[in-house]
């Protein structure tokens, strides 16, 4: 059970440098300006999809194993909430810490915590299930955002993946699969 622990806890690492990698992606191709925009009066801006990852990140994963998920000093609401001086230096200082408690969190666990008991909003989670619903939950918000970073850049978008009518000429270029499992950024453009 241990290795298995172990492989996971490294499989969540690489997973969520991933996700951070992805946004940071999307994000550099933006004009500042861009982190604000709103494609309709109910969507988020970048800005506020960060400002929300950012609190969830730090209520979630500040004493993880110890502490609620669901801080009482996190006031959600207040994350969809932008104020009009708000800056990109800001929005990216939140990124960075956010993910900086992610990261510290995750860096320190060890895998016999994997299985121990944590609690989001009172409700108990096994840790690797506390795990998996952040990886999900910051994979939908990522993906949202490179969709708007897509949008607002159009055709100057600059693919985060295998780009459009270049799979065939990806299979023939990649390199030999290790050990009979493929990395997915293997080979994709940085």
């Amino acid at each position: 059970m241990t290795d298995i622990a172990a492989h996971y806890l490294d499989e969540v690492r690489k997973q969520m440098r991933g996700h951070k990698r992805m946004g940071e992606n999307a994000m550099s191709q933006l004009r500042d300006e861009d982190f604000f925009v709103t494609i309709d009066p109910e969507s988020n801006s970048i800005a506020i999809l960060v400002k929300h990852l950012a609190g969830n990140m730090r209520s979630r994963f500040t004493d993880f194993l110890t502490s609620d998920g669901e801080k009482p000093d996190r006031f959600r609401d207040r994350e969809f909430e932008m104020t009009s001086g708000t800056t990109r230096a800001e929005i990216m200082k939140l990124w960075e810490e956010g993910w900086g408690c992610v990261m510290g969190a995750i860096q320190g666990l060890k895998p016999d915590d994997v299985m121990r008991t944590v609690t989001i909003r009172g409700e108990p989670h096994t840790a690797l299930q506390a795990i998996n619903r952040q990886i999900a939950h910051y994979a939908q918000h990522v993906g949202q955002m490179v969709f708007l970073a897509k949008h607002l850049r159009s055709n100057e978008w600059k693919t985060l993946s295998i780009p459009r009518g270049k799979s065939e000429e990806f299979k023939t270029k990649r390199p030999p699969v290790e050990g009979g499992t493929e990395k997915f950024e293997r080979g994709l453009p940085k």
